[in-house]
């Protein structure tokens, strides 16, 4: 989502029919623009990515996996994506290198185009705040510029050596869908007068398997008087989740922002999911459950109060937070039936729910979208763009 983003953004700075090519690497490649220049795009990604013009060497579903104990299983598979990557990037040598989130894949590509002299950029920095902080040392080594999405991440960065921007979230600008509801409920067989319920257990296979089924007892507690939409995200295969659902009453949509617009509540396991519904303004509950292994293992080293963005952000707890065996059916219809009826709990949340979005977007002057933001920091770096002069035409 971001990357494509991203490469729309600076699609946009470009100007012209251009003579020359530039060639860049990583979770992203990018060339940057000038007047003269054509941009070509290669990397990781998928559906989107390519819809924007990527050429994606690796899938990124080749990658979706979460977890300490389900990236152990998949090392192998993911070491040969990554050499496979690197030596694309020798046979094209880029320019410049951009890598998107996933640290544990993405350090190693930032590593490896350092080595090689290509300056780096990192968009939407690993989360290093939270834990594992000795980490940073790694971006202070191989990135030339880190360009994060959450207000406090620039200082907490900056603090400790690293050359960080705050651009602004890209989700902060997401419009609100102009949906019919009478049409939505007709096209997706729902009934307009019931209370609809968006329910999004995670993006990853593993993430599904490990949320779904207690989401779905959550949903047979509340009874009749609900509809439930479960927005299929672009990783997941219909025919799977219809597997967890057998003959339950939850309608599979296409996309979340016209289920969260039309929805009074949502229940949302942790991740992009939560800041889409905090742009929306819908009220929901924050779920999260993974392997007993993986808990005990990565517990210790959270470093934050927290686990929702939004609450992160808040510096309070605005949405609760139902994580690992306080994930029960019981716990989430508890906290749904505080927020599901008119009255202070679901107002304030609301309310607090508004000021989240207002510091996504950061107190800035401009009126840019936050990718905006991102690619005129990218631009800058490129030292053809500095010096205003032609890049040189690579070949192949």
């Amino acid at each position: 989502m971001y990357g494509a983003q991203l490469i729309d953004a600076l699609r946009r700075r470009s100007s012209g029919q251009a003579s020359t090519e530039l060639r860049s690497a990583g979770q992203l490649g990018a060339a940057v623009p000038t007047p003269s220049m054509q941009l070509e795009f290669f990397g990781v990604g998928g559906e989107r990515m390519r819809a924007a013009g990527c050429e994606t060497v690796v899938d990124a579903k080749d990658l979706s996996v979460v977890g300490i104990t389900e990236i152990l299983s998949h090392l192998p598979k993911i070491w040969g994506l990554f050499h496979k990557l690197i030596a694309e990037a020798g046979r094209r040598q880029p320019d410049l290198a951009i890598v998107i989130d996933s640290p544990a894949f993405n350090w190693r590509v930032a590593r490896q185009m350092r080595k090689r002299g290509v300056p780096v950029v990192y968009y939407v920095c690993p989360q290093f705040w939270a834990w594992r902080q000795g980490r940073v040392r790694l971006l202070r080594k191989y990135v030339t510029k880190a360009l994060v999405i959450f207000p406090f991440e620039e200082k907490f960065y900056r603090d400790r050596g690293v050359d960080a921007s705050f651009v602004g979230h890209p989700l902060a600008d997401l419009p609100c869908p102009a949906v019919d509801r009478a049409a939505y409920a007709a096209q997706h067989m729902l009934d307009p007068a019931k209370t609809w319920i968006t329910i999004m257990p995670g993006s990853r296979v593993k993430e599904v398997r490990m949320n779904l089924p207690e989401i779905l007892n959550a949903t047979t507690r509340l009874g009749p008087g609900y509809e439930f939409l479960l927005p299929v995200a672009p990783t997941l295969d219909r025919t799977f989740l219809q597997r967890f659902i057998g003959e339950r009453e939850i309608h599979l949509v296409d996309e979340a922002l016209p289920a969260m617009s039309q929805s009074r509540a949502g229940i949302i396991a942790s991740g992009t999911a939560t800041v889409e519904a905090a742009v929306m303004g819908l009220p929901f509950v924050m779920v999260y459950r993974v392997s007993p292994l993986t808990y005990a293992l990565g517990r210790p080293r959270v470093k934050v109060r927290h686990f929702a963005m939004a609450n992160l952000i808040a510096g309070e707890e605005v949405v609760p937070e139902l994580v690992q065996d306080r994930f029960t059916a019981e716990n989430v219809v508890n906290e749904l039936q505080k927020i599901i009826p008119e009255g202070l709990d679901r107002a304030r949340m609301i309310q607090k729910l508004a000021e989240v979005k207002f510091r996504l977007r950061g107190e800035t002057s401009d009126d840019l979208h936050p990718a905006d933001r991102a690619a005129k920091e990218v631009f800058a770096l490129l030292p053809h763009a500095r010096a205003g002069t032609p890049a040189p035409t690579s070949e192949g």
